[in-house]
């Protein structure tokens, strides 16, 4: 196919699209002092120690409660939080209460004092081990020191299927719910399995004369 190059730039998409929960809370009414702010560059650097990264513009009122408590929660965002998780993209916490202006419901965190959203079907709390300035942002780095599960994502055996959560990634300022499955990890180069009753449908066949009978 024919190429057109464009400058240099973020375009490496779709990429997820959640909010990021900070700030202390561990009675009712401390959502007032806490704050969320929408992130799209943030991501997966390590699997052991399980870390992750956000990157935030210095000017963010988030960026001064992440970098004073050294803690914040990524909650995964779904079709129905999808109006919410866009508003505390444009809506500064200086100047509003998130929380209460999109009904959202704060819970106190395991292992941090950041707040979860109540209404995110996964919760991933972290603590940051690093700050990187890098131009416009600020990096992140953080370990993950808990996740949070809604039950309803679990089936009878334990198994997480959030396939079924409804989740939502941005891709170039355009908001998109996950599709259908196309694969699993791996399938590639996964051996071929008959069909059960093609097996014995050849099992049971007798050859006769060069065909099948």
């Amino acid at each position: 196919m024919k190429k057109a190059t464009w400058r240099p730039g973020n375009m490496l998409y779709p990429v997820p699209a959640v909010m990021v929960s900070c700030g202390q809370y561990e009675n009712p009414g401390d959502e007032a002092a806490c704050n969320i702010i929408t992130v799209a560059w943030t991501g997966t650097v390590c699997s052991d120690p399980a870390m992750v990264y956000i990157s935030v513009r210095p000017s963010r009122h988030s960026y001064a409660l992440i970098k004073e408590t050294g803690e914040f929660v990524i909650n995964l965002t779904t079709a129905k939080l999808t109006r919410s998780m866009d508003y505390c993209g444009v809506r500064s916490g200086r100047d509003h209460n998130k929380f209460e202006e999109m009904h959202l419901t704060p819970q106190v965190a395991e292992t941090i004092k950041a707040p979860l959203i109540a209404e995110s079907p996964v919760n991933i709390e972290c603590k940051v081990t690093q700050i990187i300035p890098l131009g416009t942002h600020d990096m992140f780095l953080a370990e993950v020191k808990a996740v949070r599960v809604a039950e309803e994502l679990l089936d009878e055996t334990g198994r997480f299927q959030l396939e079924k959560a409804g989740l939502i990634t941005y891709s170039h300022g355009t908001y998109f719910e996950l599709g259908k499955a196309l694969g699993k990890f791996g399938y590639s180069v996964q051996k071929k399995t008959k069909n059960k009753s093609t097996a014995k449908r050849s099992k049971n066949s007798v050859v006769k004369g060069g065909k099948k009978q």
